[in-house]
């Protein structure tokens, strides 16, 4: 499993942190795709080893490290939206935003993500990556 959570300079050089979004499109029904994306059971067959939920809060679990985010916006079968708690900055986050195309009735999702401008194809191949994942897991 591919390791994700936000990325950061080791070293105290300043980068510009980069907003991003990529859109992909699914067979699944958005309330199957909105599944995948917030319970632990369809959480660990794609984006990490192990979740833990705690009202709000999830704690992602990947090869002995974890990342904690926070639920800022939920709307059911539609976008959730995660800030992760150790974020530098606050206006950052993580959107998984899903719709149905009214010509073809496929349904898209679009992830937004950030991370640092020098890394954003290392983090778009990261996602491509993980999003194959829950294409497979979802029967595309």
């Amino acid at each position: 499993m591919l390791f994700y959570g936000p990325c950061y300079l080791i070293n105290n050089q300043s980068m510009e942190r980069v907003q991003f979004s990529m859109e992909y499109l699914f067979r699944a029904s958005p309330s199957i795709l909105y599944k995948f994306l917030t319970t632990p059971a369809c959480l660990v067959r794609w984006f990490c080893d192990e979740v833990d939920i705690q009202g709000t809060i999830f704690t992602f679990f990947w090869s002995g490290s974890d990342e904690m985010a926070e639920v800022i916006e939920d709307i059911e079968d539609e976008r959730i939206r995660f800030r992760w708690l150790d974020a530098e900055d606050e206006s950052e986050y993580l959107e998984f935003d899903i719709s149905k195309s009214p010509v073809t009735g496929e349904t898209i999702l679009v992830v937004t993500d950030f991370c640092d401008e020098d890394e954003i194809d290392d983090q778009k191949r990261l996602w491509d990556s993980q999003i194959q994942e829950l294409k497979k897991e979802t029967g595309g």
